[in-house]
């Protein structure tokens, strides 16, 4: 039975170039960088300048994407940003982006599930491009979380960094088999009674302010292990498949210790674990399209293999997506 794929045809990145390091944020903070290694994994992050907004960091990403897929810019027909930091409460981000790459034709918008937001949009393209409501799709995870932090808060604000990550996908047919490149299954899911969990405290409907992060570590750790290994395992059920026949296990890059607990519940090797959480910090909708540029780039996701990605973010909400590369 042919049908058609989401074929994922290009990978691009963008990373601001201020590099700020524990050490840096311990002499602000009472933190430090054995404290902030032994809890999250992280030992530096990027931050992005006064004049690179969310839409000029995804601009960056979505510019290396098109470049690797080797297209003309007016070929896609549908941009999805993935983002909690949008430049402005209206127009999307997305429009914008769509503007600077010259594009005039399709459909822009934004997509707003925080952490989860770059799986909830490739889940979102997925559907424009399978019902043939779209031939190319633009998906960006871009985030500028640096503006939302408390930065005397110590729980929050040695997470999270900048950057943004970018996929070109293109809709292909296939044989409706796992043997098929491309998009292969995706699961998005969220619970609302947990919101207080991990929020911002302000926005123009209540506050009238852009308000801070805010969020209950140990609370968010325990339900993200659980769910995400949920979602996934509900894609083994439907395909077959196990933890043996992933080749590259992608994760929203928000703290090693979840990404740990997660792969094992999974029966994940780590050698086979894409981090990046170390460089980048918790960039949220950014991370995994961060990671999957990295790995794409260096060479280490190879055509054919299966690749799985997952994260949980804010809401709660959290989904994964299994791609044949």
């Amino acid at each position: 039975m042919s049908i058609l794929r989401s074929q994922v045809v290009g990978c691009g990145s963008y990373l601001p170039a201020r590099i700020v390091t524990n050490a840096e944020l311990a002499q602000k903070v009472d933190t430090s960088d054995e404290w902030i290694v032994q809890r999250t994994g992280i030992r530096q992050r990027h931050i992005a300048a006064d004049d690179e907004p969310t839409s000029i960091v995804g601009l960056k990403a979505a510019q290396a994407a098109i470049a690797d897929a080797g297209i003309d810019p007016t070929e896609i027909d549908l941009i999805i940003v993935a983002t909690a930091t949008p430049d402005h409460t209206f127009p999307a981000t997305a429009t914008q982006i769509q503007a600077a790459l010259g594009i005039n034709g399709g459909a822009a918008f934004d997509v707003q599930a925080v952490c989860s937001g770059f799986v909830y949009a490739l889940a979102t393209a997925d559907k424009f491009l399978t019902t043939g409501s779209a031939r190319a799709a633009l998906v960006i995870g871009a985030e500028t979380f640096s503006r939302i932090l408390d930065w005397e808060d110590r729980a929050t604000c040695v997470l999270f960094g900048d950057g943004a990550g970018a996929v070109v996908l293109k809709a292909v047919p296939g044989q409706g088999t796992l043997a098929d490149r491309g998009i292969l299954t995706t699961h998005i899911r969220s619970d609302g009674r947990y919101k207080d969990k991990l929020y911002v405290d302000g926005g123009a409907g209540s506050t009238k302010t852009v308000g801070f992060l805010r969020m209950e570590g140990k609370e968010v750790f325990r339900h993200a292990v659980n769910n995400l290994a949920e979602t996934v395992r509900y894609t083994f059920e439907q395909t077959g498949l196990s933890g043996a026949d992933i080749d590259w296990f992608v994760p929203h890059q928000a703290n090693r210790r979840i990404i740990d607990a997660t792969a094992d519940k999974l029966g994940i090797s780590h050698d086979r674990v894409v981090v990046t959480v170390d460089r980048h910090g918790n960039t949220s909708a950014a991370s995994i399209p961060l990671a999957l540029a990295e790995a794409h780039a260096d060479g280490r996701i190879k055509r054919g293999q299966l690749v799985l990605v997952e994260a949980m973010g804010g809401g709660f909400t959290w989904g994964s997506a299994l791609i044949r590369w």
